[in-house]
């Protein structure tokens, strides 16, 4: 298939500089923009400093403060002083804490369409939603890109959105793509990257399609991109940006892989029900459930466009006794103009408790629901316990519906409410920079802060000839990495400090695992499909090796999580449902010429002599991972390499 005409080609043939465009290959690709927030960055810098590098290469740099804002103890505080400093020794952007999410503040102050954007989170495809090739990374790959390294990533299918038709009243963006995972699942997107077109596009703003490009993380998908036309020109212009903007439009001759075709005239509000972001059901057949909770915000739906709706919908109203509101503003963009026109002294009027600009309660930063509570919330994820409390039933919506619960107390198809406010673009936005500031043009004399909760980062031995594992756990299909290391406020802050982070590894599943593990020294994960789901978090690879994990045997795993695994010297290994069926917890494994068939076959021997059994493995990998595996993680390849030079 040819990649000359689609959006996804343009963009990645201005940037390739190793391998072939075809799918399927793998190829390094120049990397324009990066973006870090707090919860990974921490780490991320530490491996930039490990690099060795004086400064950052790429054409902007931003280091954000938005997961771990909760400050109960000195170590948050102390990441962020860390990264402030870092950042003006590096040549790096710093968005202080309360200027808002990552993916929100890029949108507005940074985004470029036609360039591409590496981000320590999963959820960098925001801005996508403005024509620009965003793809979520593990801090490393993101270490590497800001030293000026290429990122290595396989060619992928494509899928073409066809949008037509527009939405009708009470439906908005998040309907859309709830829409779309409920046809392609979690999984649907593995390997894939999306790219959205057809008429119905330009009835689409840029808040709205970013929204849907955020979600394409949830697909599993490597990104997710809309073309840069004048609805892209008109949000940059009245963000002060127009200068940035270039037209990006898909060839008359462009080529899909798969094509899909979206009405958007035909959609209905939705809502994905407890505890998977495709358990997607229209919002009509929950109707009438007791909400606990709403919360209105996240990277998702947290731009002023959503929050004035929302505004709208509960001025002059109140709040059912029995539900408690939150909101969360995107950015101090988005809160300053809801403050200056009055819609923020609405929502307070109506009852809404106002949270910071941040990620707060989405990442289990705050405002858990009570046990076994309704929550609705207009965020991107509901796996179980990501809220903070482990039975709490978890809906994702959009702010229509959302708004809808918080005033009647129950689930409630918004279309009941009557006429939709009407919403009408702003003038402008009310553009300020002034929480972010630029890198010092004096980086030798900038001192790096070092709180005694940041610890250095280990390095691993070169891979052995020979292994024995235990497999340490035998878990269910998606796993997503808030399985494998658990978020909230008792455990973020402990992202810089790798051995007391480890203490919590898989502690949601099986609180036995981390005694288990040191109790056998090395061993194995056997997961079933789509291992690894969520987050970028190279913490969920990282923390596992630490505690002495050597492979990962699974039917699948996530692009993201995968790379994270190779990064840190795990071994990925493929198997089938058989043989996952035919391995169980506490089986030890053996491997035999371990360096002879990582260096160069495709499979490897895995004998369980307990069950007299032997079954093979797949190693599904490029030469370059090969050879980072061999050496024992990227840091010792890397290492190697600059000796080399």
């Amino acid at each position: 298939m040819s990649y000359s005409d689609n959006l996804i080609g343009q963009v990645l043939s201005r940037h390739i500089d190793e391998g072939e465009l075809l799918p399927g290959k793998e190829i390094g690709i120049r990397i324009d923009q990066t973006l870090t927030q707090d919860a990974t960055g921490t780490l991320v810098f530490l491996e930039f400093m490990a690099l060795g590098e004086a400064k950052v290469k790429t054409k902007l740099s931003v280091s954000y403060v938005d997961h771990n804002t909760l400050q109960s103890g000195p170590e948050n505080a102390d990441d962020h002083l860390f990264l402030q400093s870092a950042a003006e020794r590096y040549g790096v952007y710093f968005s202080r804490p309360g200027n808002g999410i990552c993916h929100q503040v890029h949108l507005e102050r940074f985004a470029v369409p036609g360039q591409t954007l590496l981000g320590s989170d999963s959820h960098t495809p925001t801005a996508g939603g403005l024509g620009m090739l965003a793809i979520g990374a593990g801090g490393m790959d993101v270490a590497i890109a800001m030293s000026g390294g290429l990122f290595y990533m396989t060619v992928p299918r494509v899928l073409h959105v066809n949008l037509i038709g527009e939405l009708p009243p009470w439906v908005g963006a998040k309907d859309v793509i709830l829409y779309i995972l409920k046809l392609l699942t979690v999984k649907g997107g593995l390997g894939w990257a999306v790219e959205y077109g057809g008429p119905g596009v330009k009835t689409l703003s840029v808040p709205e399609r970013a929204t849907i490009t955020n979600m394409g993380a949830e697909l599993g998908a490597w990104t997710s991109i809309f073309p840069s036309d004048e609805v892209t020109r008109s949000f940059l212009k009245m963000q002060g940006r127009d200068d940035v903007w270039e037209p990006l439009s898909a060839g008359d001759g462009a080529e899909y892989d798969r094509e899909l075709t979206v009405d958007l005239s035909s959609l209905v509000p939705m809502a994905a029900c407890p505890s998977s972001p495709d358990a997607v059901v229209p919002v009509s057949d929950a109707a009438g459930l007791k909400v606990d909770q709403v919360i209105i915000g996240s990277c998702t739906n947290s731009s002023y466009r959503d929050l004035r709706l929302a505004a709208e919908l509960l001025k002059g109203k109140c709040v059912h006794p029995d539900v408690s509101l939150a909101i969360a503003p995107g950015s101090r963009q988005v809160m300053t103009m809801l403050a200056r026109e009055g819609s923020l002294a609405d929502l307070v009027e109506a009852g809404a408790r106002i949270l910071e600009a941040a990620c707060g309660p989405c990442i289990g930063m705050g405002q858990a629901p009570p046990s076994g509570g309704v929550s609705l919330r207009t965020f991107n994820r509901n796996f179980p316990g990501r809220s903070g409390t482990r039975d709490g039933q978890v809906y994702l919506v959009g702010p229509q519906t959302a708004a809808a619960a918080a005033l009647n107390g129950r689930i409630t198809d918004p279309r009941e409410l009557g006429t939709m406010p009407v919403f009408n673009e702003p003038e402008g936005y009310a553009v300020s920079d002034r929480m972010i500031l630029p890198p010092s043009h004096r980086t030798d004399e900038v001192p790096i802060r070092m709180g005694p909760n940041i610890k250095p980062l280990p390095l691993k031995e070169p891979l052995s000839d020979e292994l024995s594992l235990e497999i340490l756990l035998k878990a269910a299909d998606n796993i997503s990495t808030d399985d494998i290391l658990p978020g909230g406020s008792k455990v973020l802050p402990l992202r810089s400090n790798l051995p007391a982070l480890a203490e919590y590894v898989f502690s949601g599943l099986d609180p036995e695992f981390v005694s288990r593990a040191g109790a056998a020294g090395k061993g194995a994960v056997l997961g079933r499909d789509n291992y690894g789901q969520g987050s970028s978090r190279e913490h969920a690879a990282l923390a596992p090796a630490y505690l002495g994990v050597n492979a990962v045997l699974a039917v699948s795993i996530a692009r993201l999580h995968r790379a994270n695994l190779i990064n840190f010297g795990v071994i990925p290994i493929l198997i089938s449902a058989e043989d996952y069926g035919s391995l169980d917890q506490g089986d030890m494994i053996e491997f035999r010429d371990v360096r002879k068939a990582i260096g160069g076959q495709d499979s490897i021997s895995i004998m369980i002599p307990s069950k007299g059994i032997e079954i093979r493995g797949r190693l599904e990998l490029y030469r370059r991972e090969r050879e980072v595996l061999l050496a024992g993680g990227i840091l010792n390849y890397m290492k190697e390499k600059v000796k080399e030079r």
